[in-house]
């Protein structure tokens, strides 16, 4: 079996290479395209088995039954998708991949000036409707401090760095 991703080392690379990881020895073959447009595009067509791909990107495939949602990777069902398990609900404990972004300011930024920042950026986060306009494109919205996103970006650099050590996935030269 094969799949799909949007080039070496993207996330959706190392998520399948974590679900791989996962399985207890499962034999899949990744086959990188350049991009997650043409990787969908393999699916549909046959050239490949699976793949993992944003919710945003994937859904209008979903809806139009081009493409078959097999399970969500975050920890909770999609309010957009209800019917599709969780991965940790197909057997895959602690199985919590999902897509973020963050903000981030030149290492030495004064204190106050973060804590500005981070205030008026939670302040933007709860207004209805960019919540709403986040909410259709498959995000969920959530805000925190500067102390928390530090410790998830440590979380994220020892599972990722893991999964591609484990995976021997070495950058490519272009």
């Amino acid at each position: 079996m094969s799949y799909a991703s949007a080039g070496v080392g993207t996330p959706h690379h190392l998520a399948a290479e974590l679900f791989k990881s996962r399985s207890g020895g499962l034999d899949i073959v990744h086959v990188p395209y350049k991009g997650g447009g043409p990787a969908a595009i393999a699916i549909i067509a046959g050239e490949a088995q699976m793949m993992f791909v944003s919710f945003a990107a994937s859904l209008p495939h979903v809806y139009a039954k081009k493409l078959r949602a097999l399970a969500v990777t975050g920890p909770e069902r999609s309010p957009e998708v209800p019917q599709v398990p969780t991965m940790q609900e197909e057997g895959f404990p602690g199985f919590d991949v999902r897509a973020w972004f963050g903000v981030l300011a030149p290492a030495g930024t004064p204190q106050a000036l973060i804590a500005k920042l981070n205030g008026d950026l939670i302040k933007v986060l709860a207004v209805p409707e960019v919540r709403d306009d986040l909410k259709k494109h498959g995000m969920d919205v959530t805000g925190s401090t500067p102390q928390a996103f530090a410790a998830h970006l440590k979380r994220e650099k020892a599972l990722w760095g893991e999964v591609i050590r484990n995976a021997g996935i070495k950058p490519e030269q272009y």
